[in-house]
C-alpha cells in the first residue's frame, strides 16, 4: 500500500474512537429513543444511557492513548485528520444527540429548545477542532475545553437531571468554553495517569447506576457533579493564573521605566 494509505496502532487506537462514537449513538436511539416514541418506556432508559456514556468515556481512553501512542512510536500521514473525524463522531455528534434525545424523552424538556442546544454543542465542537488544526499554542495546553472532556460534562450536566433550564444553559456555557480561549493543561506523565483514574471511576459510577447497586443513584450524581465542578473550576484558575502574570508584567514593565 502507498505510504500515506498505511495504517499506524496510533491509528488503529484513533479508529477506535470513532467506533465507540458511533455505538454510543447507536444505543442513544436504540435503547432510549426507540422505546419512547414506541411507548414500551418513558423516560431515559438506565442501562442504554449508562452504556451510550461508557462507549463515550471508552472513546476517552482511545483518544488519550492515541496521541501517546503517537509520540511514542509513530503515525500516518492521515493521523491528525483521523483524530479529528474521530472525536467530531464521538465528543460532538454523540453527546450532541444525547442532548436532542433528552429534549424528547425527558418530561419537563422542549424539544425544539433542547435541538438548539445540541446544534450549539455540537458546532462547538466542529469550531474548536478546525481552529485546533490552524492555531498554534504554546506547548503544553489546549486553548478552550478539549472536546473529550467537554463532551463528558455535558452528558454528566444531562445525566444529573437538573431543572430544564438549568441543564440547557450549563449544556450552553460547556460548549462556549470549548471555543474559548481558556488555557487547559494537556493530560501528559501524572495528569495523563489521573485522567485514566478518572474515567474508569467514571464507568464504575455508571455501571453501579446502570444496575440498580445500593447507593448507585448517588453514586452517579456525585460523580457528574465533580466533572461539572472540574469543569467550572480550571477555567477560574486559569483566568486567575492570567490576571497574576499580567499583572506581573506590569510591574516589570513599571520597573524597567524608573530611572
Amino acid at each position: 500500500m502507498p505510504l500515506s494509505l498505511r495504517l499506524s496502532i496510533a491509528d488503529t487506537l484513533t479508529l477506535g474512537n470513532a467506533t465507540c462514537g458511533f455505538m454510543a449513538v447507536y444505543f442513544t436511539t436504540t435503547g432510549i429513543l426507540i422505546p419512547h416514541l414506541s411507548g414500551d418506556a418513558s423516560g431515559m432508559a438506565r442501562n442504554s444511557a449508562a452504556t451510550a456514556v461508557i462507549l463515550m468515556l471508552c472513546a476517552a481512553v482511545f483518544d488519550l492513548f492515541d496521541g501517546l501512542v503517537a509520540r511514542k512510536l509513530r503515525s500516518s500521514p492521515m493521523g491528525a485528520e483521523l483524530d479529528n473525524l474521530s472525536d467530531l463522531i464521538s465528543f460532538g455528534l454523540a453527546p450532541a444527540y444525547f442532548v436532542l434525545v433528552y429534549g424528547m424523552v425527558a418530561r419537563d424538556a422542549h424539544e425544539r429548545v433542547a435541538a438548539v442546544g445540541a446544534i450549539v454543542v455540537l458546532l462547538a465542537v466542529v469550531l474548536r477542532l478546525a481552529r485546533f488544526s490552524c492555531v498554534t499554542v504554546k506547548d503544553g495546553t489546549f486553548q478552550g475545553m478539549p472536546s473529550p472532556f467537554g463532551a463528558l460534562t455535558v452528558v454528566s450536566i444531562v445525566l444529573l437531571e437538573l431543572p430544564f433550564e438549568a441543564t440547557l444553559l450549563a449544556v450552553v456555557g460547556t460548549a462556549w468554553l470549548m471555543v474559548s480561549r481558556v488555557e487547559y493543561p494537556k493530560p501528559r506523565g501524572v495528569l495523563a495517569v489521573a485522567v485514566l483514574g478518572w474515567i474508569v471511576s467514571a464507568m464504575g459510577m455508571l455501571a453501579a447506576w446502570a444496575f440498580d447497586a445500593p447507593g448507585g443513584q448517588a453514586l452517579l450524581q456525585t460523580g457528574c457533579a465533580l466533572q461539572i465542578v472540574m469543569a467550572a473550576t480550571i477555567p477560574l484558575f486559569a483566568t486567575a493564573r492570567r490576571v497574576n502574570t499580567f499583572r506581573d508584567n506590569r510591574r516589570e514593565a513599571r520597573a524597567a521605566q524608573l530611572p
